[in-house]
């Protein structure tokens, strides 16, 4: 597939060699194409004439091509077309902005193309260019109306932006190809999935399709959930926000055809998760969460149990629907018992990458739709942050990939005397800002983290006036009980030099506006600000500190700082930074197959394969920890989120709050 256009006008004998060239210059140009026979955006109009092909690209007019050329029936469908694309700007407010449609369509609307003259496709985009900025933005704008890339009118604004944070929080945002195919285009499989980085849009086309179906298929139940209770809670919110954002009239009925939290539920509340409410439908035990059973064997049980129930009879379904976020995050044993309560279709949303230490990153599943565009991250932030999660600049390298899987991960991969040099497309988000922009940095801090802490937000204010306390996240990627020392510390801080309330999301759980968030590593899942400052005392070698500084340094859409000691990057590493920053290439060694067979084998050696349970008693037995204080011990693993760490990670915990049961 190619990201760069979608086509929903179907091919004939007139039109093919047309939109063949149509991929052929889009993929080469890299320049995002839509070829239409009608708006996508609501499926109530319907027209007449089926000879004509809608041609949409950013700074190019929004051309309506006649396949019968001279056809009577064409003036009617332009007509209609306009028509109904004013009554669409209408609803989503965006009349204020682009104007009523007897002012766009003269400047805006293009209808003299013929395909029958031969056109070559380079020279039909430049007669249809656009290039005054106030019109190209009415153009984007008149797009995501035809595609259903609906965007708040309030945040685009009519003005030019002029600082950063204005221009990318302005920024039109269009689906592309891959995504604009799965939210229109039918899949036959029971199992849709999409695999993609952190930031590619799948929540966003997750809540899409949940909204299609919620409107369309009007007496289904659906659930949405996920793993990880912070991000469910952030999803309850959103969906309602989303549905009264894209104008939807039905009425939300919760817990009667829409249920939305984390996916394991507690016993004193059928309907407080999702296998909690599969168990409370079929009647089968509900197993509540213990460290010695884990959320796999769990659901592995219920599958027994409903078949066991219904072994002669047709099993019964709970759901029509089920949209799973952050997929990663379970095995195959939670898809299996979703598809067997399932009605009609599950949607999986996952990233190929949350996980750099998956043991199979691509193909560890066969994806329906492959997002390789990351929208959220500059191209240089991702390219950094991949680096450090896998150690690719430094000796050692703690993962590699081969030359297909960096491509799966949506890389430009070339490779000459065993060097790959591996650079990314860059994004129409950024597509504004200065070629040379920073969007990533490493910040030395000084002994007094909190004063390194305060200046970069200084930076953060000096560069963008606009800029509000909840667009900042600050991050502290160490797992020790000092971080929350340090977190009352920042606290203190941020009231006297900006007088900002602190949201401490490991204790709320959620994202609160005109709060500057302030998070361990384990409640973040799912958010994305501006500017993310992620803190540490030193890079580690553990699976899950690679893992989550990969994640946290992707939360930002802007920029990303780095606080660390002096001197805490290898020298390599800061090369490799620069050559980012310079070239926007990450330019690494491959390694020898000795050196890809150790990596191998201590990357196995690391993959966590015991239980939370059992991993926590083996790390007792070695650290020879006595028995009275294992449950105080399990206890602050579940007060932390501890249960996907590896035994290096879970052993530095152990010992950190041992010293403080003892003391």
């Amino acid at each position: 597939m190619n990201s760069y256009i979608f086509i929903e006008a179907e091919k004939n004998s007139i039109n093919a060699d047309f939109i063949s060239k149509l991929e052929e210059y889009a993929n080469l140009q890299k320049r995002t194409i839509y070829v239409l026979n009608r708006p996508l955006t609501d499926q109530k109009y319907s027209y007449d004439y089926s000879s004509a092909l809608i041609l949409l690209s950013p700074n190019a007019k929004i051309t309506i091509i006649d396949l019968n050329d001279k056809n009577d029936l064409f003036g009617e469908y332009v007509e209609d077309i306009i028509e109904d694309i004013g009554s669409i700007s209408d609803k989503y407010l965006y009349k204020n902005v682009i104007g009523r449609p007897r002012k766009w369509k003269q400047n805006l609307i293009e209808t003299g193309i013929s395909i029958a003259d031969d056109i070559a496709i380079e020279e039909l985009f430049q007669r249809i260019s656009v290039s005054d900025e106030k019109e190209k933005k009415k153009i984007d704008l008149l797009i995501s109306l035809f595609i259903g890339s609906i965007n708040d009118i309030e945040r685009v604004k009519e003005e030019v932006p002029q600082t950063t944070l204005d221009k990318v929080k302005q920024k039109i945002q269009l689906f592309d190809g891959d995504q604009t195919r799965f939210v229109y285009q039918k899949i036959d499989n029971k199992r849709v999935t999409i695999q993609g980085l952190s930031g590619t849009g799948k929540t966003e086309l997750l809540l899409h399709k949940l909204k299609d179906l919620y409107i369309n298929d009007k007496n289904s139940k659906m659930f949405f959930t996920c793993y990880n209770k912070i991000l469910a809670n952030s999803l309850k919110k959103r969906v309602p926000s989303f549905f009264n954002f894209m104008k939807v009239e039905k009425q939300i009925e919760w817990e009667n055809r829409l249920w939305c939290t984390n996916a394991w539920g507690s016993a004193s509340n059928p309907r407080s998760g999702a296998y909690r409410y599969i168990c409370a439908f079929y009647q089968i035990p509900f197993y509540r969460f213990s460290y010695q059973m884990s959320f796999s064997r769990v659901c592995t049980n219920a599958i027994e149990d409903i078949k066991a129930k219904y072994e002669k009879k047709e099993i019964p379904f709970a759901l029509d629907y089920m949209f799973i976020d952050e997929s990663q995050d379970f095995d195959e044993s939670f898809f299996e018992l979703c598809e067997l309560v399932t009605k009609k279709n599950i949607y999986v949303a996952g990233d190929i990458f949350q996980s750099i230490f998956d043991e199979n990153i691509p193909s560890t599943i066969e994806p329906d739709f492959l997002l390789g565009k990351c929208y959220r991250t500059d191209p240089k932030t991702l390219m950094f942050a991949h680096a450090l999660g896998m150690g690719l600049f430094e000796d050692r390298k703690l993962r590699w990939l081969e030359e297909k899987e960096w491509k799966d991960c949506g890389y430009n991969v070339e490779v000459e005397n065993n060097v790959y040099s591996l650079s990314r497309e860059p994004l129409r988000r950024f597509e504004d800002l200065d070629e040379d922009y920073e969007s990533i940095k490493i910040v030395a801090a000084t002994n007094n983290y909190s004063d390194t802490v305060v200046s970069s937000i200084q930076q953060i204010i000096e560069e963008n006036n606009s800029v509000l306390p909840d667009d900042i996240g600050i991050i502290l990627l160490d797992q020790n009980r000092s971080i929350y020392k340090f977190a009352d510390i920042l606290e203190v801080k941020m009231h006297k030099h900006f007088g900002w309330e602190v949201n401490k999301a490991y204790e709320t759980k959620e994202k609160q506006a005109n709060k500057i968030l302030i998070s361990n590593r384990n409640n973040v899942k799912g958010l994305e600000f501006p500017f993310v400052i992620c803190v540490t005392g030193k890079i580690q070698n553990s699976p899950s500190y690679r893992n989550s500084i990969y994640t946290m340094l992707t939360r930002s859409f802007i920029k990303s700082f780095l606080l660390i000691p002096t001197g805490g990057l290898k020298e390599n590493i800061e090369n490799g930074l620069k050559n980012i920053l310079s070239n926007k290439v990450m330019t690494i060694n491959e390694p020898t197959e000795e050196e890809k067979k150790n990596i191998q084998t201590r990357f196995q050696y690391s993959l966590k394969k015991l239980s939370h349970y059992d991993l926590m008693l083996k790390i007792f037995k070695e650290q020879n920890i006595e028995k009275k204080y294992h449950d105080k011990l399990f206890a602050a693993a579940k007060q932390m989120n501890m249960f996907e760490s590896d035994i290096e990670t879970l052993t530095n915990f152990v010992l950190d709050n041992l010293k403080y049961i003892n003391g």
